[in-house]
């Protein structure tokens, strides 16, 4: 029998995606695509200089992505799908990448072996280690220069370390660091106190990346940001503690439907207990629902439900809302109370991005444009045709079985959980693209030369002016190549 609410039946809602407008070109101001600007807000208190983050998927953020995204002034949410000791140690890669000062610096014992010494360099990518007494006196330095020919492993870091080691006092500056360093032709420089007792280290590798990638995305200590993500079931608050703990930026909270109690009190549990880290909750696509997780106090929210390009969540649920007016419902509402929305999902390419950030989102996650990259994890697979890398939803079946490896054990899975599974997500391979900076900076050119059509050179500027057009199926086949057979 039919119930009394009949809301269903009530008159069909409409709905667009980004194929189905266009941005109307509006008289233009802006004499170099140079001079506008790309800076917004990722959440409450977290400014990035392009609007671009790197989705916390398993195949397309970790360290590496997260290190590329931030130099160029984006920022990498590292997914949570590795044991919480992993999920730390890729931040504190990112963290320690570069800094203005490192203040914890990697340290050994001058008793210490020889193999534990290399353990510590590829455990933390690093090149080199200040040797420290039992007072934490600087006694030497042990770099991969003393150790590339060494094979005696046994031998104690004392034997092959540099002795005379070039120190500088607290409070040098960035500008006497890098005359110390280039007079004495060091890579290395430990900060010492009047005691000889070290308080920081300061490199060449940072002070160069400070000047190659002038835009990078950094906090107040001159370190990359990076971004993580946690669930809301199981071990979500002791992960966040430890990821708080290795000076995360941001936590993201990873649900397909961030519309629910899960997502809320987790929300609410976290910024309750760590009130000054910033979080990121979703996946929503209703103002509803963005109301009820900035109630909860998130400080920005990702919208977008079903529409990444490997996700089947739309089609396995039947649920979902059409992702353009997904960001024009929620931007409204977020606007409102001054809270940043993150356009996750659908983006194809730079013209899409464009137009989420017209539409109200003041940031937008990729994930399949990444996955590609140099910088994703995973292996390049060649074929006859080209070559790729995987991507896969994190709800797809493999995502699903690797997780259950990881937490139970290959010989503890239950065949009956996995058949009773249903996937919302697809593998797929994506083509190689090489390095994400090339990636990056094709997308940022072309969201550039969108907002010049529409005569805006901020963010805020193009959210002012954008106007959208709908079109039609031949409006659609316009948009692309047509009537000439193409080269390539």
């Amino acid at each position: 029998m039919l119930g009394k609410n009949l809301k269903p039946f009530d008159r069909i809602k409409e709905g667009i995606t980004f194929d189905d407008v266009l941005l109307i070109p509006k008289r233009s101001s802006v004499e170099s695509r140079k001079n506008i600007s790309t800076k917004s807000i990722l959440s409450r208190n977290i400014e990035l200089n392009i609007p671009i983050v790197s989705a916390n998927m398993d195949t397309v953020t970790e360290s590496a992505m997260a290190i590329a995204m931030a130099r160029l002034g984006g920022i990498g949410i590292v997914h949570r799908f590795l044991s919480i000791e992993q999920q730390v140690r890729e931040i504190v890669r990112v963290k320690r990448s570069e800094s203005i000062l490192i203040e914890k610096p990697i340290t050994i014992s001058p008793d210490r072996s020889l193999e534990e010494a290399k353990e510590l360099m590829a455990q933390y990518g690093i090149g080199g280690i200040v040797v420290i007494d039992e007072n934490s006196r600087v006694v030497g330095i042990i770099t991969t220069r003393d150790i590339k020919f060494e094979e005696r492993d046994q031998l104690l870091v004392k034997d092959v370390m540099t002795k005379d080691v070039i120190t500088a006092p607290e409070g040098t500056s960035i500008y006497e660091a890098k005359e110390i360093l280039k007079a004495n032709k060091i890579e290395k420089l430990p900060i010492v106190d009047e005691f000889g007792k070290l308080k920081g280290l300061i490199t060449a590798k940072d002070i160069v990346k400070r000047e190659e990638y002038p835009e990078a995305c950094k906090d107040s200590k001159g370190r990359l940001r990076v971004g993580a993500a946690i669930g809301v079931k199981g071990d979500y608050f002791e992960r966040a503690e430890a990821l708080i703990q290795v000076d995360c930026d941001v936590l993201v909270i990873d649900i397909a439907h961030g519309h629910s109690d899960l997502a809320i009190k987790a929300a609410s549990k976290i910024k309750e207990k760590f009130s000054k880290v910033e979080v990121i909750a979703g996946n929503v696509a209703t103002p509803q629902g963005v109301k009820d997780l900035i109630d909860a106090g998130v400080d920005a929210v990702k919208v977008g439900v079903g529409s990444g390009s490997i996700c089947i969540t739309r089609i396995v649920t039947g649920a979902g809302v059409p992702q353009l007016t997904a960001i024009l419902n929620c931007a409204k509402i977020a606007h409102e109370y001054n809270i940043p929305i993150i356009a996750d999902g659908g983006i194809r390419n730079s013209g899409d991005i464009t137009k989420a950030l017209a539409a109200g989102a003041s940031s937008v996650m990729i994930g399949s444009l990444l996955a590609g990259t140099d910088e994703s994890p995973g292996i390049t697979i060649i074929r006859p045709d080209g070559r790729y890398k995987m991507s896969r939803g994190m709800a797809s079946l493999a995502a699903a079985i690797d997780r259950k490896i990881r937490e139970k054990g290959l010989e503890e899975i239950d065949e009956s959980e996995l058949l009773e599974y249903v996937p919302e997500g697809v593998e797929a391979m994506v083509p190689y693209k090489g390095k994400t900076t090339e990636v990056i900076a094709k997308l940022v050119g072309g969201l550039r030369s969108g907002m010049s059509y529409c005569g805006a050179s901020t963010i805020r500027e193009l959210q002012e002016k954008a106007e959208f057009i709908l079109i039609s199926e031949a409006s659609i086949r316009e948009n692309l190549p047509h009537d000439v057979k193409l080269l390539y």
